[in-house]
């Protein structure tokens, strides 16, 4: 039976939209529909922006220690909920059940978690001299997020935008929206005022610009492709709002001769086949030491060979299907044309995994001989695809890791941490990994170049909603 989301949630209530249109939300793993959601215009866009324009002034002014309760809630919402979170999130998008319940939902919990704790703790306010300097809450932010990690990029915007006293208007992908209506249950049983929390859905093109160009909105978070990011900071531009963008990568992560292969190598693959490659920051780019070139291509074959490809209710399956037929198809392209263009494939290709004649599934596809000038080296596939890139100097991969347009992430494996450091401090990226560190859900979190501006998570990702006053003469 199909679930049917056909009411937004705006000024505390369910409302009927404007408009009559509506999507359907496609398993990937069945191809099947799963739920019909209504989607929004831009009268909607307008009613949930003076809903969350109205009760700023109220949020804004509310004591940061009781901001942190309703967080708590929240969390504990979440918490409670975490089953049916997982189900959601596996059905809309094709999470794995095994990665589900700890990324999925486990970061979002820890980041709502967090935020209660900076609201609690964070210096809103601070004298200098004879000037007291006021951190305040920005105002209606709009929020514009993607379907790869639905909850978790949610969180990363909503959780310290409440923290900071913000009004906001939520609208998730519309391929995946249907933990964002659970959140929104969640939320309203926390007890939140109304109008502090909205949620609508719609396409980019129609609600996601209305709500960048909006004049009540003051700051734009969006996550998603560059050509989203783009669009939305062009329809965001004559109103001359903050616009925080999180966006596309092609990290590199380079394994420097002194690295253990075994462990770099297979842990490489593994994270860059994570969530079926579908991570902005996954390491799609692996530099390899040009004299080890065969023995690291025996290591990332056996490693591909280990990855369980399927049924993403499998406890034992690794790697489910790409989250939609579009973006299935753009990876497919993709793998097709670094063919073409002659890169040398090492293992995968495009054509289906061996029994999965259903589902959005693609093998996991690792080329190699692959140069740093071809696409396949420069642009994002945002699927199970690894390049391998031969390098013969430390300075020549250093230079390969930052000859490209983005600059999200990055990665270094050395048997020497001290050397790993030096060559991290080379490398232009918002965010580098040393020697296989576990994710850090607290540390700052962006990119340089196209890969956006801002930051998320911790202090930094609050202090994104902030505006900073000066009152000269306080302390007089």
């Amino acid at each position: 039976m199909l679930i049917t989301k056909d009411l937004f949630y705006i000024d505390g209530q369910w409302q009927k939209p404007e408009g009559s249109d509506v999507t359907e939300v496609v398993n990937p793993a069945t191809e099947e529909p799963v739920a019909r959601v209504a989607m929004g215009n831009g009268a909607d866009v307008d009613r949930a922006v003076a809903a969350a324009r109205a009760a700023f002034e109220g949020w804004s002014q509310t004591p940061p220690a009781q901001r942190a309760e309703y967080l708590d809630r929240i969390a504990a919402g979440i918490e409670a909920r975490t089953a049916e979170l997982a189900d959601a999130i596996t059905a809309e998008m094709g999470s794995p059940c095994a990665l589900v319940k700890p990324t999925q939902i486990g970061n979002p919990l820890f980041t709502f978690k967090e935020a209660a704790e900076l609201a609690r703790t964070y210096h809103f306010e601070a004298d200098y001299g004879k000037t007291h300097v006021i951190r305040e809450p920005i105002g209606v932010c709009a929020m514009i997020t993607p379907w790869n990690f639905p909850l978790n990029q949610i969180a990363g915007k909503v959780a310290p935008a409440l923290a900071a006293g913000c009004t906001m208007v939520l609208k998730p992908s519309e391929l995946a929206p249907l933990d964002a209506f659970i959140l929104a249950e969640i939320v309203h049983d926390a007890g939140l005022p109304a109008g502090v929390f909205n949620l609508i859905v719609g396409a980019g093109p129609t609600v996601g610009e209305a709500l960048a160009a909006h004049p009540q909105v003051d700051m734009v978070s969006i996550t998603g492709s560059t050509r989203a990011g783009a669009a939305v900071a062009i329809a965001a531009a004559p109103t001359i709002k903050r616009v925080a963008q999180e966006l596309g990568g092609k990290s590199a992560n380079l394994i420097l001769p002194d690295a253990d292969f075994g462990r770099a190598v297979k842990g490489g693959v593994r994270l860059a086949m994570f969530n079926s490659g579908q991570a902005c920051n996954g390491p799609t780019r692996m530099l390899i030491p040009r004299q080890h070139q065969r023995e690291i291509e025996d290591i990332v074959i056996k490693a591909v060979e280990g990855i369980v490809v399927g049924n993403p209710k499998d406890d034992k399956t690794y790697m489910g299907p790409i989250a939609n037929r579009a973006q299935y198809e753009r990876v497919i392209a993709f793998i097709r044309r670094a063919i073409d263009e002659g890169a040398r494939l090492l293992i995968g290709g495009p054509e289906r995994p061996e029994g999965l004649d259903k589902g959005f599934y693609v093998k996991p596809t690792v080329f190699t001989d692959v140069r740093n000038d071809m696409l396949t080296a420069r642009e994002e596939a945002f699927g199970p695809v690894l390049a391998l890139i031969p390098y013969d100097t430390e300075d020549e991969a250093i230079a390969i890791a930052n000859d490209n347009p983005y600059g999200l992430s990055s990665y270094v494996q050395s048997g020497d941490l001290e050397h790993a450091k030096r060559v991290g401090r080379r490398i232009r990226a918002g965010h580098v990994e040393l020697n296989g560190a576990r994710w850090d859900q607290g540390a700052p979190f962006g990119g340089y170049r196209m890969s956006g501006n801002g930051r998320e998570h911790g202090v930094w990702g609050l202090e994104e909603f902030l505006e900073i006053k000066a009152m000269l003469g306080y302390n007089a």
